[in-house]
């Protein structure tokens, strides 16, 4: 009889016949799972946070979401479940049935089988509260917590797809991506805004520098473009840049990301600026193709009729005026500026907005600055007595200045006379070149209608504030 037992059993365990289990669950993101088409009940994974506890008679509703998309899933369990710990704000993870929704309001929804609670949320003390549609100004705050509210995560969606809407142009217009330094020993625009380094405790060295000059946090990296354009003709750079300005403004922060570009072999601005209107509508169309219901928030409820104004940004061509037509157009102006308009002078905030609105809320190139108000290395025009350069800034509604850029002086002779810096670019193969920059969160703040810049960034540096 035993060795029936032995035989019986050692038939059981070399059979190739497979034991009954249920099929691992396919761990999907919230994007993915409400795009599914035809869901039959395929067994899934999710994990995120619970934005929503509903509960009736007989059934239990959460609305989980992952931060991949402003739309959040609709989990359905059974009532006996213990909700205790199933609060606003509290992680799980949900195994179940991926199954189509008997309501109009989503497409599919998730049976649950299993939720797990990963990290629990006192939702009475968590600063972010259910259902209550908090001021910007409020989540400014708390910037450790803000990203979880839907018009923060919509803004950081629309910047993530902004970044790889920019790359994607410069990549396929033939640009190549330059890593520029972030520590520097110049100052590209001139202005002594620095940030300077040095090394801290028992590093720090009293009688010398650590790299034997002074260096500093980097404000453009225009010059080192400038010395990659000696070999590639197209060129860009995406990265953070300093300025040590002492501002609170709407407009202004201490670290900010950077668009710039420099193309070799260039002669007229005309050039630049088909470069700069392509780059700013093939951004924003592609933001807007890939993350509609972001960009449609923060159009509702942050800047109504930004919809609008966008489109006619967008379908329009920018317009063209010099900047001595921008002077007369301002001195012309019935409105009573702060600033008083005169040539010579730089143009301010109140100005590039109003000729802004003066030109239809159509974005417009200002172009031929006076010598003075431009860096060394712009080119000179040699137009007489007004003397000006070969720049360009872009002016956008809400706004004002987004792109400044131009050609650069690339005639040894010219800078000689101003400085005799970066001469030996010009001596060796030196071509007519010029480029431009543009303030990421600018771009962001002009298509979103986003008043505050400190509002488009994850985390926000500016003065007396450093957060995290």
């Amino acid at each position: 009889m035993l060795g029936v037992r032995c035989l019986l059993r050692s038939v059981r365990f070399c059979s190739s016949a497979p034991f009954p289990k249920h099929k691992p669950s396919a761990k999907l993101s919230v994007r993915d799972a409400l795009g599914t088409q035809n869901a039959s009940g395929e067994r899934i994974k999710v994990q995120g946070w619970i934005r929503s506890v509903r509960s009736q008679k007989e059934v239990l509703f959460l609305h989980v979401n992952d931060g991949s998309s402003l739309e959040s899933l609709q989990v359905v369990a059974d009532s006996g479940l213990d909700s205790r710990e199933l609060t606003f704000g509290s992680s799980v993870e949900v195994q179940g049935q991926l199954i189509k929704s008997p309501s109009k309001r989503q497409n599919v929804e998730l049976k649950a089988e299993k939720i797990k609670v990963i990290g629990n949320c006192d939702a009475k003390n968590f600063p972010i509260k259910y259902k209550e549609r908090h001021p910007l100004e409020y989540l400014r705050q708390y910037p450790h917590f803000r990203c979880r509210t839907n018009v923060l995560g919509s803004i950081l969606r629309i910047r993530s797809e902004a970044t790889a809407a920019i790359h994607s142009f410069f990549k396929d217009s033939g640009f190549v991506h330059i890593h520029t330094p972030v520590i520097t020993s110049n100052d590209s625009e001139g202005a002594g805004e620095l940030f300077q380094l040095e090394p801290s405790g028992k590093l720090k060295l009293s009688e010398e520098n650590f790299f034997n000059v002074p260096a500093f946090l980097t404000v453009s990296g225009q010059l080192h473009l400038e010395v990659m354009s000696g070999a590639f003709t197209q060129v860009f750079a995406f990265g953070p840049t300093f300025r040590a300005e002492n501002s609170q403004s709407r407009r202004h922060l201490a670290e900010f990301y950077m668009i710039e570009a420099e193309i070799s072999f260039v002669d007229s601005l005309q050039d630049l600026m088909q470069v700069i209107e392509e780059l700013f509508k093939a951004t924003t169309m592609m933001v807007l193709s890939k993350c509609p219901e972001d960009v449609e928030l923060c159009h509702k409820f942050i800047a109504p009729g930004q919809k609008d104004r966008l489109e006619h940004m967008l379908k329009n061509n920018f317009l063209i005026i010099s900047y001595t037509e921008a002077v007369e157009i301002l001195k012309q102006a019935s409105q009573n500026f702060t600033f008083t308009p005169e040539w010579g002078a730089d143009l301010q905030t109140e100005h590039e907005k109003y000729l802004v609105k003066h030109c239809g809320n159509i974005p417009v190139f200002v172009i031929n600055y006076p010598l003075a108000l431009k860096p060394f290395y712009m080119r000179d025009n040699e137009d007489g007595p007004q003397h000006t350069v070969a720049a360009v800034d872009l002016l956008v509604p809400g706004v004002g200045e987004l792109f400044g850029g131009g050609l650069r002086e690339e005639r040894y002779h010219f800078l000689e006379e101003r400085l005799a810096r970066y001469l030996d670019l010009r001596r060796f193969g030196s071509v007519p070149h010029g480029g431009f920059g543009m303030g990421f969160e600018r771009y962001l703040q002009c298509i979103l209608g986003v008043d505050n810049i400190k509002d488009v960034i994850p985390f926000p540096r500016f003065p007396h504030s450093c957060v995290l």
